[in-house]
């Protein structure tokens, strides 16, 4: 949000918001990251997030503050330079998106920085922020070098 970034979907915004992964700074309670409701059928929460500006990813961060018995088990991040399309074929396509950020374990109320499993996959402008299967997390951080490329 600061820079621009903002969240295109999300499947379940049941106790917290998913734009809250953007806001600045640390989060100040749970209240203030993105919660979804337990999930008691097959599958994993995700938020799709249009990034500012098209960029290569390097680095990012995952962070569970204050997340203590309700975090998720793992994360995983997919991503795509996306020119057009409605939110609905946004949803479907990011379910085939490269991966970003293959599945790492996650743990309460920490901070996860992830540089060496980040994939290359060149210039994006989306990523599919997937929770597994569900949980808080409190903010999601990406950082990189901008694209010359035009979204």
């Amino acid at each position: 949000m600061e820079n621009g970034g903002y969240v295109v979907a999300a499947n379940n915004q049941h106790f917290g918001l998913a734009s809250n992964l953007l806001m600045p700074g640390r989060g100040v309670n749970m209240g203030d990251g993105w919660e979804t409701r337990r999930r008691r059928e097959p599958g994993n929460d995700w938020a799709i997030i249009a990034l500012a500006q098209p960029g290569e990813i390097a680095k990012i961060e995952v962070d569970t503050a204050h997340f203590k018995g309700n975090f998720p088990d793992r994360c995983s991040i997919q991503g795509a330079y996306v020119t057009g399309g409605t939110e609905q074929s946004l949803i479907t396509q990011s379910m085939f998106w490269p991966v970003l950020l293959p599945e790492q374990k996650l743990a309460m109320d920490s901070q996860f920085h992830f540089e060496a499993p980040v994939q290359k996959l060149g210039a994006i402008t989306h990523i599919r922020f997937n929770i597994i299967p569900d949980g808080g997390v409190s903010r999601l951080r990406l950082w990189g070098r901008l694209s010359d490329r035009k979204a």
